[in-house]
């Protein structure tokens, strides 16, 4: 095996890690196999063949047996053996998943193996010099797994650890862990009552409650009036069509396994819309196209159903039936550059109004199977690439990562936790415009085929609404916000004012509520925090005798005596700039 090119220090340090905890796991639990243990984002994963499944307690056992080995200071020797060797060594140790492994490794390549004292495992490397090197690291879970990802296949018990250089920034690491447990969007989402999943149902369907509902109302609102201020128009297609679209489009040919399918309709076989775009298709084929028509632009937020296995099932950011904020333009080869620079720039502008400014951004360039033109690839990946230098972002080249029917720009996320999420990507396509054999009528009075752009802002609805429950912890900004004002009348006496106040805010166009029970105000106020409602407004004898309103932001403990004019207009403007206030 060939060891890893250029790992950092960190990578370097979490892969010896994981050695450090299979050899823990055979030592007390003799009889585990060993299959695979590679590094991943902020840590690593070993894979094990053991019939019973891991417990807390044996995680607790694994993690002190791992402290001592790396005490021990035991140098890491790596070695390299034969094709024939490393079969016959790992088949006398009953490690039958490593024998698979090795039969697979090209039989030129060299196979290495790392040993730490009588300890070793199959691997490409690099380790540290001795055991001592690992100081800092925690075991953080368990789960199952399938051999080679395939549900065919045995299933295995998967441990997850944490590495770092120093106790420090594992202490900083573990303490983002648990604040990402308080952010989770499934368990902010039963507490917010935004939105549910039920077996009555089926797994990774969505059930929308009234205040997720209103949030999402408010995206879509936010998403078609910008998009219609950009040239776009909106369409609206079908839940399911005839397999012989999907047929025409190559779906069914590399995409049939995540297709829901097998409806029978008058003889003839439906399927359950996975994307949107021949439909899009269809609709930009029922007339005649000039020159001067292009470019086209089709939004819409569609609806689609793609089968995933419940095991990968995970809340809103991975289901069966998403809405996708999808558009499809339809361009001139000269026109690509100016409307990938404009896709971008609608882009930015959306998320930096759900309060992300900080981006990954991969270019992804020509892949070895890939259909289209060497002329026309070039010209469309050189397109991507200008119009990213030209808005001055900067951006990764992913090599060989476009997918077959041209290159593409995805675009990553920053949240408040440095976490980053998939949300935008931009596709040129040379595939389905010749698949459907699309075209319009160039200035020589000829036949020409359009350039087919995919882009997605949030990429789903679903996905992006529960990355920002995550990144704003449930404190949604005002803008947002499904209430956006609580109106907490002190006794009963104060409940006709409250009504006043409340029809009036109403009218404004402000999202109201109020809390009408025979409680304390302390209990009141507690309650609406713990609901993450943006203004408070606190009602007595008081802010009735003076017609003014006793105003308290979520995250305040002052309260300001406000008139209603000066409250509404703080508020309305809040509204208007999309004001990301920590504060409210």
């Amino acid at each position: 095996m060939i060891p890893n090119e250029n790992p950092s220090e960190i990578e370097t340090i979490r892969h010896s890690c994981a050695h450090l905890m299979a050899q823990a796991v055979q030592e007390l639990f003799p009889g585990t196999q060993v299959t695979i243990g590679p590094v991943i984002e902020d840590g690593f994963f070993y894979d094990f063949s053991r019939k019973e499944a891991f417990v807390p307690e044996d995680l607790e056992k694994i993690e002190k047996r791992m402290k001592e080995l790396a005490a021990a200071d035991t140098p890491i020797v790596r070695s390299e053996i034969s094709r024939e060797e490393a079969i016959k060594k790992f088949s006398d140790m009953g490690e039958t998943f490593k024998v698979e492994i090795i039969e697979g490794i090209d039989p030129n390549e060299p196979i290495s193996l790392y040993t730490q004292g009588e300890w070793g495992d199959l691997c490409g490397g690099p380790h540290v010099e001795s055991t001592k090197k690992i100081k800092a690291f925690k075991l953080l879970h368990t789960s199952s797994a399938y051999w080679r990802g395939d549900e065919r296949n045995p299933v295995l018990q998967r441990i997850y650890g944490t590495a770092w250089n120093t106790e420090k920034e594992l202490r900083v690491y573990l303490k983002r862990l648990e604040e990402a447990k308080k952010r989770d969007h499934r368990k902010l989402g039963k507490e917010l009552d935004l939105f549910s999943v039920s077996d009555d149902i089926g797994p990774g369907l969505i059930l929308w409650h009234p205040k997720g509902a209103r949030i999402r109302h408010l995206m879509e609102e936010f998403w078609k009036k910008e998009h219609f201020k950009h040239g776009y128009e909106m369409v609206i297609s079908p839940h399911a069509a005839k397999i012989d679209l999907w047929k025409t489009s190559g779906h069914t040919e590399f995409y049939k396994d995540n297709m829901f399918s097998n409806m029978d309709i008058e003889g003839r076989e439906y399927v359950m819309k996975p994307m949107n775009c021949p439909f899009h298709i269809q609709i930009y084929k029922t007339k005649l196209r000039s020159y001067r028509d292009l470019p086209v632009r089709f939004g819409e937020l569609g609806t689609v159903y793609r089968y995933e296995r419940s095991g990968v099932l995970h809340g809103l950011l991975r289901v069966r039936g998403f809405t996708q904020d999808d558009a499809h333009l339809f361009c001139r080869p000269s026109q690509i550059e100016e409307e990938i620079t404009k896709v971008l720039d609608l882009i930015v502008f959306i998320l930096q109004s759900f309060g992300f400014h900080e981006y990954k951004i991969y270019l992804s360039t020509r892949p070895e199977k890939s259909v289209g033109t060497d002329e026309g690839w070039e010209s469309a990946t050189k397109a991507l690439e200008t119009a990213l230098n030209n808005k001055k972002l900067d951006f990764e080249v992913d090599p060989g990562e476009g997918v077959f029917y041209g290159p593409k720009i995805d675009i990553k996320i920053k949240d408040s936790l440095n976490r980053y999420w998939q949300v935008s990507t931009v596709q040129v396509d040379f595939n389905l415009p010749e698949k459907f054999d699309i075209s319009y009528i160039e200035e020589d009075g000829q036949r020409h085929q359009p350039i087919m752009l995919h882009r997605a802002l949030m990429g789903s609805l679903e996905r992006f609404f529960g990355c920002l429950i995550e990144h704003y912890a449930g404190a949604f900004p005002l803008w947002l916000a499904p209430v956006q004002v609580i109106l907490l009348p002190i006794t009963d006496n104060h409940a006709e004012y409250a009504d006043k106040i409340a029809q009036q805010l109403e009218e404004s166009g402000i999202r109201v509520e109020k809390d009408l029970r025979n409680e304390k105000i302390g209990f009141k106020i507690r309650e609406a925090q713990l609901q993450k409602i943006p203004y408070m407004i606190v009602l007595g004898d008081k802010e009735v005798e003076s017609s003014t309103l006793g105003v308290r932001r979520r995250r305040s403990k002052e309260t300001r005596t406000l008139d209603l004019k000066t409250f509404l207009d703080e508020v309305n403007e809040a509204v208007e700039n999309r004001t990301i206030d920590s504060d409210v």
